[in-house]
Formats: structure tokens, C-alpha cells, sequence
């Protein structure tokens, strides 16, 4: 009777200890379903957050190549009415401005070239190139007004 009595509470507690482990299986097979939903969830949100920074992105870098470019044009117009204006001029005063129009028109040429030759390899190979760009840009302004202004001058 005892060994029986043992047996069956062998058997009982064997019953329980399967019974109970494979409800943990199913927990953690559902938590783990739960994992991987919410996981997917994230990189579906990711991916659509990397798509709208690359547009954000790629509108700065069109904005900032047509300001740019507006610029440019508008330098190539400023040396091209410089030009009509000292026209009128005596020689040597004229060949003194040509020959410094020539190395402001040859640095214009250059910026556009450098604009048009940037090929858009991350935000901070961008974000360096834009600084430079400005600044020479500023620099090619700077250089044109001091040259004109020194015509308005004599």
C-alpha cells in the first residue's frame, strides 16, 4: 500500500511538473511572439524614420545647390556689368580691372564646378562641404564689392 500510495504520488507530482512546464513553454513561446512583434514594430518605425530624414536631407542639399547656383549667376551678372562699366576707362586702369575680373570670373567657374562635382556622401562630409562652400562663397562676394567698390572710388 505504502508503494502504491508512493507511486501514485510519484505519478501525481511527475503530472504536474510536465503539466507546468509546458505551460511555461507556451508562456515564453508567446512572450517571445510578443519580442519579435514588437521588434518588428520598431524597425518597420525605423526604417520609416530613416526614409523621411534621407528626404529631409536630400530637400536641404537641393535648396542649398539652388541657392547656391543663384549666386553664382548672380556674380557672373555683377562681373559682366562691371565689365560695360569699365569699358569706358582708360587702358591701364582697364587692363588692371580685367585682369582681376578674370581671377574673380576663374574662382566663380571653380565654385560652380566644386557645387556641381559634390557627390552627397553623408551628412557630415555635407555638412563640412557646405561650410567651405560658404565661405569661399563669401570670400568671391568680399573680393567682388572691394574691387568695385575701388572703381566707384577713383
Amino acid at each position: 500500500m505504502k508503494k502504491t500510495i508512493s507511486t501514485l504520488a510519484i505519478s501525481v507530482f511527475i503530472g504536474v511538473a510536465i503539466i507546468t512546464s509546458c505551460q511555461s513553454s507556451a508562456n515564453k513561446v508567446e512572450n517571445a511572439q510578443d519580442k519579435v512583434q514588437d521588434a518588428k514594430e520598431k524597425v518597420t518605425s525605423a526604417k520609416s524614420d530613416l526614409i523621411m530624414a534621407q528626404q529631409d536631407f536630400n530637400a536641404e542639399n537641393q535648396k542649398f545647390k539652388k541657392e547656391s547656383d543663384e549666386k553664382i549667376q548672380a556674380h557672373e551678372k555683377s562681373i559682366a556689368e562691371f565689365k560695360a562699366r569699365i569699358a569706358s576707362e582708360k587702358k591701364e586702369i582697364q587692363g588692371k580691372y580685367e585682369m582681376e575680373l578674370a581671377v574673380l570670373e576663374q574662382k566663380n567657374s571653380d565654385l560652380k564646378k566644386k557645387l556641381d562635382g559634390f557627390k552627397e556622401e553623408g551628412k557630415d562630409k555635407w555638412d563640412k562641404f557646405k561650410a567651405e562652400f560658404n565661405r569661399d562663397m563669401d570670400e568671391l562676394g568680399n573680393a567682388f564689392r572691394n574691387l568695385t567698390v575701388k572703381n566707384e572710388k577713383k
